[in-house]
C-alpha cells in the first residue's frame, strides 16, 4: 500500500527542543493525512485533556498523493482536540502549502506544550528555529504574512497562522495559510493560540521518493479538460437546487428557503469573479476570487457554506454583502460557517436580519472577544440560552448548508458524524440531490438502506483526508482508480477508513461522548432505527461506543 514516508518530527514549545522518531507502522496502517494525525492524536493526547490547555497536541500531516503532480492533491492535515465539539477532530485546507511541508522531508510535525511568549515556529529540513514575535500580537493574517515574507522570504505558501480570533481563543478559530484557506472547522486556530504560536513555516528540499501510477496522469487530463460548472461558480453552484427543494436553511434554521437567493447564487459569485483559483498542481481550478471595486473588497469566495451562514441565515440577499464577511473572516482567522450562523443566531435573538453593518461589527467583536463578541466566541452550543434561540448544533459544531430535514441521509450523517454537524465527513448530500450519476444516487427523504452506505461513504472520505486527495475528485474517481493510486485492494482501503473513524469514535466515547450526542434538533422517521442499523454495520455497541478490545487505548490516554 502506498503510504507518506518520513519521520514524525515533535516541536517541543515549553522546552523549546524538537525530537525526531520513526512512525513507519503508523505510516504503513494509515496512508498519512487524517489517518496518521488521528492515530498519533489517539495515542498522544491523554484523554481527559484540556483542548486549551498545554496537554493537546496539535498534528500537521499530509499524504502520499503530493508527492504526485496530479489535480485534486493540493490540499493537507491538522488534527487536534477540539475546543468547539471538545472531541478528537481532523481538518483540512486547500492551497500551496501542503507540498512545502512535504519538502521538509517529514511525514507529521506535531506540536506540543505550550509557550510562555509569542512564537513563530521555522521548520526546514536542516531543524527548527524558535522565533519570539512578540510585536505581532494582534496581527491579522495579511499583516502576518507580510512579516514572515518581509523577514524570511517565504511567501503565505509556505505559512500556517492565526489571527486575533486564534490568539483569544475564539472556539471556532480557523488556522489560515495562503492567507484565504483555512483549516476551519472545530477552533484548531485556538489551539494554536493557547500555545502561544502565532506562525508555522514550512520549508525545504527533503520530499521524499514515492512513485505514483501512471493513473494520476489520467485523472490530471480529465480535470483539466472536464467542462463543470464547478470551474465558474464553485460550490455555491448548488445553491439553486437546494433552494427549490426548500433545502435551503435561512433566518438561522426557522426558514428551509430563500426569497434573496437570486442574488447571492453562482451566478452571483460568477459576475464578482475576475481570475481562475486553485490550489497547488490542481487543474480543476474551482476556487473563486472575487472582487467588487465599488464596495472596495477582494477575496476568496464566498462557497456555498459561507453564502448559507452570512446570507440566507443572517438575512443577507446581497453578494457583495457576504463577500465582505468572508474576506473579515480570512483576515481575523475565523471559520466562516462557525461565525455566520453565530451571528445569525444573535440577529434572531435581536430580530435584526439582514442588517449588513450590525454583522460586519459582530465579526470584529468576535474576533477580539469584544462586548457581546466574547460569548458569542463561545459557539452556538454553550450561548444558546443566553441569547434564547434553538441549538442548532450537533456535538457542538453547528450546521453547514445542506439541510437534513430535506436530505434525511444528511441529516443522519450530521448526527453521527465524530466531528458533528459536518457536511464533508461523508458528503452524503451528493448521494441525495444527487451530485452523482443517478444511478448512484438515493431519494432524499427517508433512511431506508442509508445507514450502510453511509458507512461506506464515511470509510471512503476517511480515506480521501489520508490520501490526501479532495473530496471534489468525485466525478474523477472510481474503486479502480484508487487501486491503482494507492497499490491495494479497494475493500483494504476503505478499512483504513474504517480504523480512522473508529479511532476517533473510541477516544471521543472516553471523554463521555456516546449515543446521546448523536442527535438532531429535529425529527426524522426512522431516526431511531437507522443509529442503531448504523451502530450494527460498524460494530459498535448500541450506546454509540466502540466494543472493548476493537481499540488498543493509546500510550499517553488519561487512563492507561
Amino acid at each position: 500500500m502506498i503510504h507518506s514516508k518520513g519521520p514524525l518530527l515533535t516541536v517541543d514549545l515549553g522546552e523549546r527542543e524538537t525530537r525526531t522518531e520513526d512512525i513507519d507502522d503508523v505510516l504503513e496502517s494509515f496512508i498519512g493525512g487524517r489517518g496518521v494525525g488521528t492515530k498519533l492524536g489517539h495515542d498522544r493526547i491523554p484523554f481527559d485533556a484540556d483542548p486549551l490547555g498545554p496537554d493537546n497536541r496539535l498534528v500537521f500531516t499530509t499524504g502520499p498523493m503530493q508527492m504526485s503532480t496530479m489535480s485534486f492533491t493540493g490540499r493537507m492535515n491538522a488534527t487536534g482536540l477540539s475546543p468547539l465539539t471538545d472531541g478528537l477532530l481532523s481538518s483540512n485546507a486547500g492551497g500551496f502549502m501542503s507540498r512545502n511541508f512535504a519538502d521538509t522531508g517529514y511525514s507529521a510535525v506535531e506540536i506540543v506544550g505550550e509557550s510562555d511568549e509569542t512564537l513563530a515556529i521555522h521548520v526546514t529540513d536542516e531543524g527548527v528555529e524558535f522565533e519570539p514575535v512578540a510585536d505581532l500580537a494582534g496581527a491579522t493574517v495579511p499583516e502576518t504574512c507580510e512579516y514572515i515574507e518581509e523577514t524570511h522570504g517565504l511567501s503565505s505558501e509556505h505559512v500556517a497562522c492565526i489571527g486575533p480570533a486564534g490568539e483569544n481563543e475564539v472556539r471556532f478559530a480557523s488556522i489560515m495559510t495562503t492567507e484565504e484557506r483555512a483549516f476551519g472547522r472545530g477552533g484548531l486556530g485556538a489551539v494554536l493560540g493557547a500555545k502561544g504560536v502565532k506562525a508555522i513555516t514550512f520549508e525545504g528540499d527533503a520530499a521524499p521518493e514515492i512513485e505514483i501510477p501512471a493513473t494520476q496522469m489520467e485523472i490530471h487530463r480529465e480535470a483539466a479538460t472536464e467542462d463543470h460548472i464547478m470551474k465558474r461558480q464553485g460550490t455555491v453552484s448548488v445553491m439553486d437546487l437546494a433552494n427549490e427543494i426548500d433545502g435551503l436553511p435561512s433566518y438561522y434554521f426557522s426558514e428551509q428557503s430563500f426569497e434573496g437567493a437570486e442574488g447571492i447564487n453562482g451566478d452571483a459569485v460568477e459576475q464578482k469573479k475576475y481570475k481562475k483559483g486553485t490550489c497547488s498542481a490542481c487543474a480543476f481550478a474551482c476556487k473563486l476570487p472575487t472582487r467588487d471595486e465599488a464596495a472596495g473588497v477582494e477575496t476568496e469566495g464566498p462557497e456555498f457554506e459561507t453564502a448559507m451562514a452570512f446570507g440566507s441565515n443572517a438575512g443577507i440577499d446581497d453578494i457583495v454583502d457576504v463577500m465582505k464577511s468572508n474576506e473579515l473572516c480570512d483576515r481575523y482567522g475565523l471559520d466562516t460557517i462557525s461565525t455566520g450562523n453565530t451571528v445569525s443566531a444573535y440577529l434572531a435573538s435581536e430580530d435584526e436580519f439582514g442588517d449588513e453593518e450590525l454583522i460586519l461589527d459582530l465579526v470584529e467583536k468576535i474576533a477580539n472577544r469584544e462586548g457581546v463578541g466574547d460569548t458569542l466566541a463561545e459557539g452556538i452550543d454553550r450561548i444558546h440560552d443566553d441569547l434564547g434561540v434553538g441549538n442548532w448544533t450537533v456535538k457542538g459544531m453547528d450546521f453547514a448548508a445542506h439541510e437534513g430535514r430535506v436530505l434525511h441521509g444528511q441529516g443522519l450523517s450530521y448526527a453521527v458524524a465524530n466531528r458533528g454537524g459536518d457536511h464533508m465527513y461523508a458528503t452524503f448530500y451528493s448521494v441525495e440531490y444527487p451530485l452523482v450519476p443517478k444511478e448512484e444516487g438515493m431519494a432524499p427523504r427517508g433512511l431506508e438502506g442509508k445507514p450502510e452506505r453511509l458507512v461506506k461513504r464515511e470509510n471512503l472520505m476517511a480515506l480521501n483526508d489520508a490520501g490526501v486527495v479532495c473530496k471534489f475528485s468525485r466525478d474523477f474517481m472510481s474503486p479502480e482508480r484508487y487501486e491503482s493510486l494507492f497499490g491495494a485492494d479497494f475493500e483494504d482501503l476503505l478499512a483504513v477508513g474504517d480504523r480512522i473513524v473508529e479511532l476517533e469514535r473510541h477516544f471521543n466515547n472516553k471523554r463521555g461522548i456516546d449515543r446521546e450526542a448523536d442527535r438532531l434538533p429535529y425529527d426524522l422517521p426512522g431516526f431511531e432505527d437507522a443509529l442503531d442499523e448504523y451502530y450494527a454495520v460498524r460494530g459498535w455497541n448500541d450506546d454509540g461506543t466502540v466494543p472493548d478490545g476493537h481499540v488498543s487505548p493509546g500510550a499517553a490516554s488519561a487512563d492507561d
